[in-house]
């Protein structure tokens, strides 16, 4: 057998006269700082070892020679059984175990005071929360061996100790995989962790965030961001920087807006650098005792505008009110089971759940066409049973906002409030809606509006907040919708502002029903009369008999603007048995698609 590389002979597996195999392993020999078995080229009696341990061999040089083993009548006896070369599983197992210890670092255990103080605050750890987020076993973390760039201050075995992960745990696992499979279950996970340095922003952890938002984006893989920390951490002193203005963390987040679901989540304090990420969010969930700020008390103080402790920046009654948090829950038990909730919805259909009789829908309105009700309950009752989740119920009252299914499909629905306003849009709500409508778009969910508005809201005080500008984004939007839109006039359809919340016209949506009750004007009846007939009023005694001219000529705009009249002038498509609605919509979806061409790019109005 001839050497076929250059290399130095370290051991002989096999010695003179030992009977081998073909294949066999005979000599081991190191080149490149690599070791290599060479193996017996047949079967026989190794006769001789042509070289020594130790010495250098050419390639073709000659290393050993194998004679055919002497018949004995029968089958050539097996070779000796040869154990493993010790060296390698000694090194690896070392190795192995290196690791091992190096890993445990990272794990709560290693922490149990720091984990003790966050248990003591009702609050749980990062690892705790991604655990119950993703499904048993199917987490793999990235970047766990990372610690803070403070080698200059501190030393190695402290960074390994008091900084696991960097504060942030990154990595890909499954949610929600027993309803969608591994494939559509797969989501990016960040989790920072308050534990380490007050879960702040160091070099390497956005680091980790780049990588990971990276591969989200490639993969077109959701992300949920448990964003709490402290922001920006000046105490990284490894990298030469002056401001770290450059880090390409935020506009990465961005970059995912409308490509992939984000779900940020809140508890505890969620300032600056921080925030900033949970901003850029699809959807956020937030508990009671959260806090969000674009700064903390620090930088607060620092910017001299006062000192404020921490409970004071952002908290979360304020941020609700605001819009800033679309859902708002107890406790962080609660966020996961609200983000695993609200992520299905965009991970595919499931089973449909039994919708409650169709026939019920007839008595979901008041008799009284002045009295105002709970409209939510008209979706409760069309959508399968529980899957209704209503976002942002703090914010612009005048139109809420859910996620719901029908037949096992997501559909995002819009319903006007009549319990705010009589249901009149004003500003919030038509950004709300503006927004909302957008979201589902970019996610290729379709929209149901059920409408029951006098219009926009008008006057000097809503004048003032830009009325103008806030409702027209609502046909802004509209405009550019690539997902089928379903409109069902429940009540009230009046001015522009039933126009807004039919996507810009009665004819822009796949269809525009209404119920039999449902009444229609330029605008509110009420208003139509008595500007209308202004003159004729006005030459009537003040008192009873206006008043009844009054009653005679709403009357006659009503029948005019009754759902019937409306139909056979074909301004909507069809006056429907409310039992029917459920029906109707879906008939829409199993022949509903996304609209054919590229999007259509909008400047919004605000």
């Amino acid at each position: 057998m001839r050497s076929p590389l250059q290399a130095q002979v370290v051991q002989w597996l096999v010695q003179p006269g030992d009977p081998v195999r073909l294949g066999q392993p005979l000599l081991v020999v190191e080149a490149m700082k690599m070791e290599h078995e060479l193996p017996a080229e047949r079967d026989g009696r190794l006769a001789d070892h042509l070289v020594a341990p130790g010495e250098t061999v050419n390639a073709g040089d000659p290393l050993w020679r194998i004679e055919p083993l002497e018949p004995l009548g029968g089958p050539a006896p097996p070779p000796a059984a040869q154990p493993p070369s010790p060296a390698a599983p000694a090194a690896d197992s070392e190795a192995l175990q290196r690791l091992r210890a190096r890993l445990a670092f990272v794990e709560d255990a290693a922490r149990p005071e720091a984990v003790a103080r966050r248990h003591a605050l009702g609050l749980r750890t990062a690892r705790e929360n991604v655990a119950d987020l993703c499904d048993p076993d199917s987490f793999i973390e990235y970047g766990a061996l990372a610690v803070a760039a403070q080698a200059a201050r501190r030393g190695e075995a402290e960074l390994i100790a008091q900084t696991p992960a960097d504060g942030l745990v990154t990595g890909i696992g499954a949610v929600n995989g027993a309803l969608f499979g591994a494939e559509r279950s797969r989501t990016a996970v960040l989790a920072y962790d308050a534990t380490v340095l007050a879960g702040t922003q160091g070099m390497r952890n956005h680091q980790k965030t780049d990588r990971l938002l990276g591969i989200a984006l490639d993969q077109r893989l959701p992300v949920v961001l448990f964003a709490e920390g402290g922001g920006g951490r000046p105490g990284d002193t490894d990298m030469p920087i002056v401001a770290g203005l450059h880090v390409g963390t935020f506009a990465a987040m961005a970059r995912l807006s409308g490509r992939v679901p984000t779900i940020g989540v809140a508890a505890g304090r969620c300032f600056a650098g921080n925030a900033a990420l949970l901003g850029c969010c699809d959807l956020v969930i937030a508990t009671r005792g959260s806090n969000i700020g674009m700064g903390g008390p620090a930088m607060v103080e620092g910017g001299g505008l006062g000192r404020f402790p921490p409970e004071a920046i952002g908290p979360a009654q304020v941020q609700h009110a605001n819009g800033v948090i679309d859902l708002l829950v107890d406790d962080e038990a609660q966020a996961v089971a609200a983000a695993r909730r609200a992520l299905a919805f965009f991970q595919g259909r499931v089973a449909p759940l039994p919708s409650p009789p169709p026939e019920r829908l007839r008595e979901a309105l008041p008799a009284s066409r002045s009295r105002s009700y709970d409209s939510r309950a008209v979706l409760h009752g069309l959508a399968d049973g529980g899957s209704a989740l209503w976002l942002r119920e703090g914010f612009g009252l005048g139109i809420h906002t859910a996620l719901a299914r029908f037949d096992g499909r997501a559909v995002g629905v819009l319903v006007n409030n009549p319990r705010h306003l009589g249901g009149a849009i004003d500003p919030d709500a038509a950004d709300k809606a503006a927004r909302f409508m957008r979201w589902c778009d970019a996610h290729g969910l379709p929209l149901l509006s059920l409408v029951d508005t006098p219009g926009f809201m008008v006057g000097p005080e809503v004048e003032a907040r830009a009325q103008v500008r806030h409702a027209s984004r609502l046909f802004v939007a509209a405009a550019a919708l690539r997902v089928p839109f379903f409109s069902v006039v429940l009540r009230k359809g009046f001015g522009l502002g039933a126009m807004g919340m039919t996507a810009g016209g009665f004819h822009a949506p796949g269809f525009t029903v209404a119920w039999p009750g449902a009444e229609f004007g330029a605008m509110g009846l009420e208003g139509a009369v008595r500007l209308g007939y202004r003159k004729e009023l006005e030459a009537v005694p003040e008192g009873p008999q206006r008043q009844a001219l009054f009653d005679e000529l709403l009357a006659r705009q009503m029948a005019q603007g009754a759902a019937i009249p409306m139909a056979t002038t074909l301004e909507i498509d069809a006056v429907i048995d409310p039992a029917d609605t459920r029906a109707w919509l879906l008939r829409g979806l199993e022949g509903a698609k996304l609209r054919d061409g590229p999007a259509v790019r909008t400047v919004d109005p605000w």
